[in-house]
């Protein structure tokens, strides 16, 4: 198998979430009460247009047309890492918000598409542009054009975050366009592959900035009734982004050179970016934390309405006030009170990207190749499709089965798929089916992947931790994520020339079934859960 075949995806469809300490979510809310139970405790919440739920332990997650909320009250039992059980019931409606969100979702989401399109590029575009920069016998310079992108994002995902707190999230879209046009420029224009390395670098600073900017970003302008899927949003655009990149590799069987504006293509999207963030507003959290009052105020006019100002802006203060501790340090993480819970993050980083996601997208056209497939970029298009495909559908389900129980039947999904794949590729019986059971099998795995595997544990990991230790905690699972999908970009293919594809396959499968027993015992359901009572249960010490 050639080495020049295999592609990069840089976990496929990753929905990373950097949250800062405490979330602001935008809702069209009205001011409401009710009394729940929880942990015995009769309490009264009061919902803002923002989500910000003052003494809750409750969150309404209903989905409905035009940011009105069902006044349907249901019941969700969740279980907490402690073992507690508790009985919730959701505030039974919301007024309907004069302001608007999705336009400037749409500007965010340009963020995404390129995170996508960068880490799907090289899939078709490596081997044609390895002929022309001279390196078609090099697979380890060939291995740093795939990889030098991965290391970018890990420099950039840990940076994104700190930007954006001191320069705003707005402008840091900004920022972060320049290395997103200037990576694209010098790949597209590169004459050696030096120019080519230092463009992928750039490139990859700038997704990785994206990576953490455009969940944080969405969250803070979102309404909270629909957290669960606008926070797929992102992973969804990822998706679409990875798809349009592999539908621009389509012209090079007819035009060698085509790769050049496969690159040059994301320039366009890098300056549309930029230029919807000058028109975009800045999140009013953020604003407020400045002392912007005025400024926030009215951001919060246009994004919520004019109605609503007031109201929003008590609650902003309010959930300034009762902020008591401090912002936690590094070492903080691994200490007995929050160690557990970081380690479920980074873990669910980890399987995500060892159960073999890379794999199948690396190693899709090379496969397909293989068996007798004949138009093997049509076939990783049809892989990018399943992924959007298994998306969408995801994002539906997300508020509905829960996280949790999509994590479990995806990676479930996984294992079946993977070891059809190592079947297909080792049983002679099966060889006359060998190239349809090598497409069901990759298409099957990457629909089971974009269900839960995908988008829950960006979606999962801001909602379980802490928010002194959030935006630490989300970027070391970010950090565990980038570095593993660097090594496996980089080290892949030596792997299967020594094991054979079918046996990594096989280590692929049982990876997905470990993944499910751990989730099933150390994953905690949030589905239905305010952000603050998913704090107190899985922190005992700051609920007293």
């Amino acid at each position: 198998m050639q080495a020049s075949t295999y592609a990069v995806k840089g976990g496929l469809g990753l929905h990373i979430q950097r949250i800062q300490d405490r979330r602001v979510l935008l809702c069209s809310g009205e001011l409401r009460q009710r009394s729940f139970h929880a942990k015995n405790l009769p309490m009264t919440e009061r919902s803002s247009c923002f989500g910000l739920r003052l003494g809750s332990a409750a969150m309404e997650t209903e989905l409905s047309r035009g940011f009105r909320s069902s006044a349907k009250a249901r019941s969700v039992r969740a279980q907490a890492y402690e073992g507690d059980v508790e009985d919730i019931v959701p505030a039974k409606s919301q007024g309907k918000s004069s302001g608007t969100v999705l336009p400037y979702v749409g500007v965010a989401c340009l963020g995404a598409i390129l995170f996508g399109y960068h880490l799907g590029v090289v899939n078709g575009a490596l081997e044609y542009l390895a002929k022309d920069l001279g390196i078609a016998e090099n697979t380890v310079l060939q291995g740093w054009v795939v990889s030098t992108l991965l290391a970018g994002a890990t420099v950039g995902s840990f940076t994104g975050g700190s930007l954006a707190d001191k320069f705003g999230r707005t402008k840091t879209f900004q920022l972060d366009a320049i290395p997103l046009t200037v990576g694209a420029f010098l790949c597209a224009t590169a004459q050696s592959v030096q120019t080519m390395i230092i463009g992928r670098l750039l490139a990859g600073i700038g997704i990785g900035i994206s990576s953490a900017i455009v969940p944080l970003y969405i969250s803070e302008i979102s309404p909270t009734e629909i957290r669960g899927t606008l926070g797929s949003v992102n992973q969804l655009f990822i998706c679409i982004g990875i798809l349009a990149a592999l539908v621009a590799g389509l012209p090079l069987a007819g035009n060698p050179l085509w790769w050049r504006s496969m690159f040059g293509i994301a320039i366009i999207p890098s300056v549309l970016l930029a230029v919807g963030m000058m028109f975009s507003p800045e999140s009013p959290r953020w604003l407020f934390q400045q002392g912007k009052i005025s400024q926030a105020e009215m951001s919060v006019k246009t994004l919520c309405g004019k109605d609503r100002v007031a109201e929003v802006m008590n609650d902003l203060n309010a959930a300034s006030q009762g902020s008591s501790e401090p912002e936690a340090g590094w070492f903080d993480l691994f200490s007995s009170r929050y160690w557990k819970v970081v380690s479920v993050g980074a873990a669910l980083f980890l399987f995500q990207q060892l159960a073999g996601i890379n794999a199948v997208v690396y190693y899709s056209t090379s496969v397909f190749r293989s068996v007798g497939i004949a138009s093997d970029v049509a076939a990783s298009a049809l892989v990018g499709a399943s992924n959007v495909f298994g998306t969408t559908i995801a994002s539906s389900l997300m508020d509905k089965q829960g996280r949790k129980s999509l994590l479990m039947t995806s990676f479930a999904g996984m294992a079946a798929s993977m070891l059809l794949l190592s079947l297909s590729l080792t049983w002679k019986v099966l060889a006359p089916y060998s190239g349809t059971l090598a497409v069901v099998g990759t298409v099957l795995y990457v629909l089971s992947f974009s269900l839960g595997a995908g988008p829950v544990p960006a979606l999962l990991l801001p909602e379980i931790f802490a928010s002194r230790i959030r935006a630490k905690a989300v970027a070391l699972s970010l950090g565990m994520h980038w570095i593993s999908n660097f090594v496996i970009g980089l080290y892949f293919l030596s792997f299967v020339n020594k094991y054979g594809i079918s046996s990594v396959y096989l280590g692929f499968a049982s990876i997905c079934l470990a993944a499910v027993l751990y989730i099933a015992s150390n994953v905690v359901e949030t589905k239905g859960r305010s952000l603050e009572e998913i704090e107190r249960a899985l922190n005992p010490a700051i609920s007293s």
